[in-house]
Formats: C-alpha cells, structure tokens, sequence
C-alpha cells in the first residue's frame, strides 16, 4: 500500500510562534492581547467535511468489524490470533484515541500539530486495517472483503484529504512567517536611532593617604650606652 506524500516542517509553527509577538509589537492589532486569531468560515468548512468523513467511515469499519466472522475462516489458528490482534487493536483505536483526537482538532481548526497527530493516527489505522482486509480477501467471504475494501477506499480518502489541508494550511502559515519577517524588518528600519551613550569622565584627583609614621626604634640598654657606669670585673 502506498504511503502519503512528504510532509512539511513543523518548526513552522515555532517559529510563527517566535516571530509573531515582535510583528504585533511593530504594528499593533485591535484584537484582545493572548486571543487566538479567528479562523475562516471555509477553512471551517473544509474541515468540518473531512471530519464527518472520518466519523463515518470510523463507524462503517467498526460495524463492519464486529460482523467479521473471523473465527470461521479458512486459515490456521495462528493466522486467525494475529488477525483477530489487529481487529481488535482497530477497535481499541476508533472508539478511545481517535475521537479524543478528533476533539482536539475540532477546538482548534488550523493548529498544524493537531492536523498532522490526526494524520498520523489515521496513517496508523490505514496500516493496520489494511493486512486484515487483505485477509478477508484470501480467507473470508465475499461480502466480508467488499465491506471491508470499501471501508479501506473511504480511510484512504479522508487520509488524502487531510494531507492536502495540511499542505495547504503549511504553505499559507510560511506566507504568514514571511509577512511577519517583512513587518519586523520594516518596524526595524523605521525606528529612530538610539542616543548615543554618555560616558563620563572623572577626572578629579584622590586625596591623598597620610604617609605612615615609622615606629620609633627603643632605646638602648643604659649599660650599652654608658660602658664607663658598667661595673668592672676583678
């Protein structure tokens, strides 16, 4: 099964990040300090679309799933245990992570990290849900395999149409990176010079320490002094 198309960088939303609050500096908006910018009805739309996508086809394969007869067919006991593995690690998936992170993107309609985690874990069922569906084909019966492959053509779509948002919501998120550029750059240049700094010069004189007085030496003894007061011995 192909894999999908590159993805772009996500250091994108970082730098936006970075770049933005020294634009909005520069140039001022109405808008409430912290609030997220509003986002466009048909981006809105756009993803509202894709998200019923995935919804429906989450629910087609997991009604799908729980009609699979696994157990009845025309395989061996191992191969019946690593199909009935991947079935259910599919269940656990649709019915916990993905609707959590379904909500997540919901909240927040162009947050790149959010688009590409649901990307991903779309990415991670198509993995899965393909060798079960490759299965049915070889041990199943018709009906089993024509539901289940119509369950993989709609996971594939959602999955195209996702990544083709998220390209699209990369490419107008590096224009928006590089307006802000120019904004700083222009805020920058326009800018009045700084004062130049005052260096101040202290040019009067310490005062100066009084000089030390040396200790007076002591005295001599009287006897060095005066050897004719010394007493003379016999």
């Amino acid at each position: 099964m192909a894999k999908s198309l590159n993805l772009f960088p996500l250091c994108l939303v970082c730098s936006l990040a970075v770049l933005a609050p020294a634009a909005g500096n520069a140039q001022a908006a109405p808008s409430q300090p912290g609030a997220p910018p509003p986002v466009a009805y048909a981006s809105v739309s756009e993803l509202n679309t894709i998200l019923t996508q995935i919804r429906q086809t989450a629910q087609n394969i997991e009604g799908d799933l729980g009609k699979t007869r696994i157990e009845k067919w025309k395989a061996d006991s191992a191969t019946k245990r690593d199909i009935q593995g991947n079935v259910e690690s599919i269940q656990r998936n649709l019915q916990s992570a993905l609707p959590e992170i379904i909500t997540q993107l919901n909240n927040a309609p162009e947050d790149l990290a959010a688009s590409f985690k649901l990307y991903r874990n779309l990415d991670a069922l198509y993995d899965v849900f393909g060798p079960v569906v490759e299965s049915a084909g070889a041990f199943g019966s018709k009906d089993e395999f024509q539901n289940l492959s119509n369950d993989m053509s709609s996971l594939q779509s959602a999955r195209r149409a996702l990544g083709e948002r998220m390209q699209n919501l990369a490419a107008a998120k590096e224009n928006e990176l590089a307006r802000l550029r120019n904004q700083l750059k222009t805020a920058q240049a326009a800018a009045p010079p700084a004062p130049p700094k005052k260096i101040i010069v202290d040019d009067t004189e310490p005062p100066k320490k009084p000089a030390k007085k040396k200790p007076a030496k002591p005295n001599a003894s009287p006897a060095a002094a005066n050897p004719q007061s010394a007493p003379q011995t016999k």
